[in-house]
């Protein structure tokens, strides 16, 4: 009896000093749902320009921020030869408000075929 009596003593001995297991779960659900930090009111100023004669781009972008109000414009080279410019505000919540307007003619050369065909064989 007493040989049961260790043997089980040491089986408890043995579990309650190895390593304690906690099983993974997943991590507790936020307290602040959508709640963001409180941060500084955005403010910026950038500006990009692009002109390569060799492949015919023409664009930029002009863009200033200070906290709820922004301005900007952007403009770019349309195929046809005219000049798209895009000047915008951004006031609050009043929305995106554009002023869309194009300098030069549009110019559509004539059409030139994409290759030359050879000339049909003359069988004689």
């Amino acid at each position: 009896m007493s040989i049961k009596v260790v043997v089980v003593f040491a089986v408890v001995a043995v579990v309650v000093a190895g390593p304690q297991y906690t099983p993974y779960g997943a991590p507790p659900p936020p307290t602040n749902y959508g709640a963001q930090p409180a941060e500084a009111p955005a403010q910026y100023n950038f500006n990009l320009a692009v002109k390569d004669d060799y492949s015919g781009n023409d664009f930029g972008h002009q863009e200033s921020r200070d906290g709820y109000d922004t301005q900007g414009s952007y403009y770019v080279l349309l195929p046809d030869g005219r000049l798209q410019k895009v000047d915008y505000t951004v006031n609050g919540d009043s929305g995106y408000v554009a002023e869309v307007t194009y300098e030069g003619e549009a110019q559509y050369p004539a059409a030139q075929p994409s290759y030359n065909p050879a000339p049909a064989p003359a069988y004689g």
